[in-house]
């Protein structure tokens, strides 16, 4: 065994800085992999070629025509149609599950999980309603289905186009389409049916919603009477603003009219409501401070948002600019007349001043503000009751069979698969599947450039000695065994994507898994599909965007997880090798 050379340390030092940099969530994610990219080159580890040479791999360009095929279906309304045909109306609790992991994983098979599962939360929270169910008993299910369905073809999850991308520059052939189908589909059934069994494991959690459906527990009404010696005054005159713990969310005139968020010139009248949100024992302190006195009945309801106020619940996402910050910090409330009224976190209402609550991945939050689009903002946030596109029958037919007929392509080897995407593309925007703006605003970039940088980082691992370091270390623990050091390499894939970005853990042993199967003498298509399955069916990102909504608490994934990793574990050992013997 050799020992670590000045690049190996560096590119170790900048993986661990990364991984740190990325669980602090202070700096996006597209930010780290770009100085990623930057030190790698900087320090010598990798050359200028080498590093840009990932940007232009056949794998990144997929990355991006894929986004503009799943933007397709969207605006398309074809995920949109198999949400709401293919849920039905089940009579129990195991109908249910199969009703939503079914659909689920096949549409995972050739669209992002993330997508997916964002589609499938909302329908999953009114389903729920009719169930009785809490959605907590609904959402993980579904985020590990979208996992399960992905590893059956190598477009369904970045981490197999990562691995696919390893082997095509290495073995100078690309793997098809559906490479992984059979054994996939297998798991996948497994995982289903697993995930059915330990129903009883799932938690039943209470959903932000009702958190914030008792407004009095998080809010104080305060009436402003006709003797009141502030009439007259703005808000800011008044100092009745920004007050001493909370702040003032929204005024309701006497005429019902809603004013939110409240601007600081704004005048007080006689018999005006003001709700204020924060901590409510020092927010009463107001009534004695200014002569306000209290309402008699409240008028901040959740109920009423149609009718008069604009309310929004969003979850903040993995790689949200809002994470690790708190809203008084930032200029997010005033450029977009919005206010922060509530955050919670596990299903539970923080109760302190909300706009001073250092934000998580997976916290809630409740918004107000009349002129508030949700949609700039979806990278950031997940929104709740987004208005769905509407289905447009012949448009919903044509893009659907456009994916049929790029499936079709590539199963047969008509064209590479590569080649069969960007067909597929272009003619979801000459049938007007998706318009040029649609198509544009579909790409995203900051997902190409963390991939890339994914791929770098396996390059670096590569060319600096770690790869073979690790797969000489992997050789001498399992004693020039094959099946042990398949089931260490797996073991040890699957574990590291409990805590890295699967992309990210499959760039780093694609050169592992091919170096030790060579040096194993093993068939190197049982390492590399025995990766595609250990890391594609870890559900990280999915199951951050279901614990805002479902009320996850942090130990609620290892319930569930732990058994289910078992299962999955011992199913691929036994299926890979029968598809592909060691």
């Amino acid at each position: 065994m050799g020992t670590l050379t000045i690049a190996a340390w560096i590119t170790i030092v900048v993986i661990i800085t990364k991984y740190v940099l990325m669980v602090q969530g202070r700096i996006p994610a597209e930010v780290i992999s770009l100085g990623t990219i930057t030190i790698l080159i900087i320090s010598g580890v990798l050359t200028t070629d080498e590093a840009m040479g990932c940007f232009g791999t056949e794998t990144v360009v997929m990355v991006g025509v894929l986004c503009i095929l799943v933007g397709a279906l969207i605006h398309s309304g074809v995920l949109q149609w198999v949400v709401n045909n293919m849920l039905g109306h089940p009579t129990s609790y195991n109908s249910a599950l199969l009703r939503l992991m079914i659909p689920v994983s096949l549409l995972s098979s050739l669209v992002n999980n993330n997508a997916v599962v964002a589609l499938f939360i909302n329908a999953v929270k009114l389903w729920s309603k009719k169930l009785h169910l809490p959605p907590s008993k609904l959402l993980y299910p579904i985020s590990y289905a979208a996992g399960y369905g992905g590893v059956c073809t190598i477009i369904g999850t970045s981490s197999n186009l990562v691995v696919a991308d390893y082997w095509h520059k290495s073995m100078g052939k690309s793997l098809d389409l559906f490479f992984p189908f059979l054994p996939g589909l297998i798991c996948c059934i497994v995982g289903l049916v697993a995930i059915i069994l330990l129903k009883k494991v799932i938690p039943w959690r209470k959903s932000p919603e009702d958190s914030f459906e008792s407004t009095s527990d998080y809010t104080v009404e305060l009436l402003v009477p006709t003797d009141c010696p502030y009439i007259g005054e703005t808000v800011t005159e008044a100092r009745l603003h920004t007050v001493n713990g909370g702040h003032l969310v929204e005024i309701v005139r006497f005429d019902r009219e809603v004013i939110s968020p409240v601007p600081k010139d704004e005048f007080i009248l006689g018999g005006d409501h003001l709700v204020y949100t924060g901590q409510i024992n020092t927010l009463l302190e107001l009534r004695d401070s200014h002569g306000l006195v209290n309402a008699t009945h409240h008028v901040f309801s959740i109920e009423e948002v149609e009718q008069k106020r604009k309310l929004y619940m969003a979850t903040v996402k993995a790689n949200s600019k809002f994470k690790g910050n708190r809203m008084c910090d930032l200029d997010f409330e005033d450029e977009n007349s919005v206010v922060l009224v509530a955050v919670t976190r596990a299903g539970e209402r923080i109760k302190t001043i909300p706009r001073e609550v250092r934000l998580r991945a997976g916290d809630t939050l409740l918004l107000e503000g009349p002129n508030f689009n949700p949609r700039d903002f979806e990278d950031d946030l997940l929104f709740f009751d987004t208005v769905a596109l509407p289905v447009d029958g012949l448009k919903t037919l044509r893009a659907s069979l456009i994916i049929i007929l790029m499936v079709a392509l590539s199963a047969f080897n008509v064209v590479p698969i590569l080649n069969s995407c960007i067909i597929a593309a272009l003619l979801m925007l000459i049938f007007k599947c998706i318009s040029p703006t649609q198509l544009q605003n579909s790409i995203d970039w900051n997902l190409i450039i963390q991939f890339a940088g994914a791929l770098c980082i396996g390059k670096a691992i590569e060319v600096s000695g770690i790869a073979q370091l690790m797969s000489d270390t992997l050789l001498a623990t399992c004693q020039s065994n094959a099946l042990y050091g398949f089931i260490l390499f797996c073991g040890c894939a699957m574990l590291a994507t409990e805590v890295i970005q699967d992309s990210a853990v499959a760039a780093i042993a694609a050169p592992v898994a091919l170096m030790a199967a060579n040096q194993l003498h093993a068939n190197p298509l049982t390492f590399m599909l025995g990766l595609m399955m250990c890391v594609g069916y870890t559900s990280t990102e999915t199951n951050t965007m279901v614990s805002g909504p479902a009320g996850y608490t942090f130990g609620d994934n290892y319930r569930i997880a732990v058994p289910l990793n078992i299962i999955m574990f011992i199913t691929i050992i036994l299926v890979v090798n029968l598809f592909y013997p060691l």
